[in-house]
């Protein structure tokens, strides 16, 4: 029975799965890069991996729930589609190594954690309500470990006081995302739903509080600093003769370039942590 109105299931369900087929199609643009580029760069095939089994745990999971899972069915049906796509998009222009790798991932994670689950759950839980409390335990907690993943990006941001690698329209919709099926998840009083989406919102609220207080930092603040270099002696003795001097301005011109050389190698450095 519905805690929150006799509509509810259906209105925070529906807004439920709308926010999440956003959010499966969020990696759209670096799927058109990749075609592009003809070559996945360096991307990496874990998020898709790690979406499929999250959408294949809880589709086991609906169809073990029974009443009031038709919307878990559907958005996580489309999830295993959309995930699935993306993986076989990844593996025609992944290299050979990359395409092993994912060959792994998916090996262990679709078919050895996810058959693991399924076959030990039949064979130890004594009744169906046992198996589905099993299952939606193992759900929740998947759920927690996947919400925590942006904590490294927090530390980042907060560390680097940029929000450059953090977009603000991707921690909305997560947060929105949460949201609703934390609603959803009360309305239907399945709490192995509701729970995990808790600290989903907590941690998509604390991206948006730390996009708003970093937003207006730029590297354009950090460039003058590296960019300064210059000798002091240099710089007297041009002082001093008041013409310019070529080996001064060779020298100015190699520490303009030291200073370029050392902010890439931070935005490199960045981009490697995140990663």
């Amino acid at each position: 029975m519905a805690i929150l109105g006799p509509h509810s299931v259906i209105i925070f369900g529906l807004l439920g799965n709308i926010v999440s087929f956003l959010v499966y199609l969020a990696p759209l643009p670096t799927f058109y890069r990749i075609f592009k580029k003809k070559s996945t760069q360096g991307f990496q095939s874990i998020p898709y991996s790690v979406a499929l089994f999250s959408a294949m745990l809880l589709l086991y999971y609906a169809s073990l729930k029974g009443s009031n899972a038709f919307m878990l069915i559907t958005i996580n049906g489309i999830g295993c589609i959309i995930e699935s796509l993306y993986l076989l998009f990844f593996m025609i222009y992944a290299t050979k190594t990359a395409k092993i790798y994912t060959t792994k991932l998916l090996i262990l994670f679709n078919i050895g954690a996810l058959g693991l689950i399924v076959l030990l759950t039949y064979l130890l839980s004594k009744s169906s309500d046992q198996r589905l409390t099993i299952v939606g335990w193992i759900c929740a907690v998947f759920s927690v470990c996947v919400f925590a993943a942006p904590l490294s990006i927090i530390r980042q941001v907060i560390r680097t006081k940029s929000v450059e690698y953090m977009p603000f329209s991707l921690s909305c919709c997560l947060t929105i995302c949460a949201g609703m099926w934390l609603l959803y998840g009360l309305s239907i009083k399945d709490y192995y739903i509701a729970t995990p989406n808790i600290l989903g919102m907590a941690f998509g609220a604390t991206q948006m509080i730390l996009y708003l207080a970093y937003r207006t930092r730029r590297n354009s603040e950090i460039l003058p600093v590296a960019a300064a270099v210059v000798d002091p002696k240099d710089r007297e003795e041009s002082n001093n003769t008041g013409a310019a001097d070529p080996r001064c301005n060779h020298h100015h011109r190699h520490d303009s370039s030291n200073g370029e050389v050392e902010i890439k190698a931070v935005e490199t450095n960045q981009i490697n942590h995140t990663a």
